[in-house]
């Protein structure tokens, strides 16, 4: 190169549209260009010849410095998400890459960081999944969207409800989200789990008791009704319920008022049943297990939450929402998931549903070590779901989950394009070329 072209070096250096600064070995900077400047708010001067980590202030300096990683293995680190705080004390999201410096002994003389401003980006990228938050449920599943579209409607009215879906499905989200968009949301919400109660307390825990109604009824106690009297009542797990307390409740839905254990009187109460279970109720009844006139008390509104595993597309919504609110809980700074731990996500089976993929982004932040969560982190029942790709499957993780969803809602519409597009949320032509891309019919 002659001597004219090194000329060139600051202007090209300075011109650049993304913050670069270089260090010595020893981690002071060297050189500092002009976005660097503006997007810190350090000048120039200010910068060179202090650590580095003074300036940049990123929540990746102290743990898992992707230039530090760079310097000991002299190998590239590239878009790395992070937070910087400016000189005024503003957080700034970042991408950064960065690189060792080597001269041409292979002598270590240094590294050099680039860094771009995402602010734009985690906007756009908030506005985009905030149109899928609704009470802190997140989803872009046609039938949840269906559900929350309706939601204000259902909680205007003082009608009982009926919740019905497998377990980690969201069932007392719902009935908090009932309770909090109702005229009732400045009155109590008070939830009781019918499973975990045995049936010869659930009565005085439901109906409260009087003093003297047995042994150690040392005093008066009132009972879920009462507590929860001008607000919501949420009974969980409402199948296990005996005959004889199911009688109970009936009277209460029809009369609006109780006894509790060992009054002489009654009590009138002004309470919104919300009632949640995992079986179906109708098949019960059928059974014999469940009263048909219980059941339409409880079933003026009904809602049918869909197993996650019918919902696929919405794993990468909760997952990301589960990081960012394990990040504020824990002080962490986790910026992402890998693509091939999104994939073993998202070809997990989920027995557990949304309450076991939450139990699984906990248990990688327990084990995660860096800023990205990797396949390794996830639990080994989750992690081994992904194997790499074979001859037939798209290369890229993403696109084999993608796949995989896709056909999952295919073979369960009977190949119904119509059907399936409705329930992925997508056009009948993004299905079609979908399909194509990963030649499924």
């Amino acid at each position: 190169m002659t001597e004219l072209d090194t000329r060139f070096f600051p202007l090209i250096f300075n011109s650049i549209p993304h913050g670069i600064f270089t260090i010595d070995a020893e981690g002071r900077v060297t050189a500092f260009n002009n976005t660097a400047e503006q997007l810190t708010g350090y000048s120039r001067e200010e910068a060179i010849g202090r650590r580095c980590y003074e300036i940049f202030r990123a929540d990746v300096c102290q743990q898992g410095c992707p230039l530090k990683k760079s310097l000991e293995s002299r190998t590239q680190e590239e878009l790395i998400e992070a937070t910087i705080l400016t000189r005024d004390g503003v957080e700034v999201p970042i991408s950064i890459s960065t690189n060792a410096l080597v001269d041409d002994d292979g002598k270590l003389i240094g590294g050099v960081e680039m860094f771009r401003d995402l602010s734009q980006i985690v906007e756009l990228r908030k506005k985009i999944e905030g149109m899928y938050e609704f009470e802190d449920i997140v989803s872009k599943n046609s039938r949840m969207l269906t559900i929350l579209e309706r939601l204000p409607l259902f909680a205007a009215s003082s009608s009982s409800v009926l919740i019905e879906g497998v377990s980690g499905t969201g069932k007392e989200l719902i009935a908090r989200a009932l309770h909090s968009l109702g005229p009732r949301s400045q009155k109590p919400f008070v939830a009781v789990n019918c499973a975990a109660i045995p049936d010869n307390l659930l009565e005085s825990e439901l109906f409260g008791y009087v003093r003297g109604a047995f042994t150690d009824a040392k005093k008066d106690k009132p009972g879920r009704f009462s507590l929860a009297d001008g607000g919501t009542l949420f009974l969980d797990e409402i199948g296990e319920i005996s005959q004889p307390m199911q009688v109970k409740l009936l009277r209460v839905l029809q009369e609006k008022e109780f006894e509790p254990l060992g009054a002489t009187h009654s009590v009138k109460v002004d309470v919104r049943l919300v009632a949640a279970t995992n079986k179906v109720l109708v098949d019960e009844i059928r059974e014999g297990r469940f009263r048909e006139d219980l059941y339409y008390r409880l079933n003026v509104i009904h809602i049918d939450l869909p197993p996650l595993s019918q919902r696929r597309e919405d794993i990468p919504l909760l997952a990301n929402h589960f990081r960012r609110r394990f990040n504020t809980l824990q002080g962490r700074s986790i910026g992402r998931i890998s693509d091939s731990a999104m994939a073993a996500l998202m070809s997990a089976p989920f027995p557990g549903n949304v309450r076991e993929l939450e139990n699984a982004i906990e248990h990688a932040f327990v084990m995660c070590r860096g800023d990205t969560i990797l396949q390794r982190d996830l639990p080994s029942g989750i992690s081994e779901n992904y194997q790499v790709h074979s001859d037939d499957e798209p290369a890229n993780p993403l696109h084999a989950a993608e796949a995989d969803a896709i056909r999952q809602v295919l073979e369960r519409h009977e190949g119904n394009r119509t059907r399936a597009a409705e329930e992925l949320g997508i056009s009948r032509n993004t299905l079609w070329r979908k399909m194509k891309k990963f030649g499924l019919s």
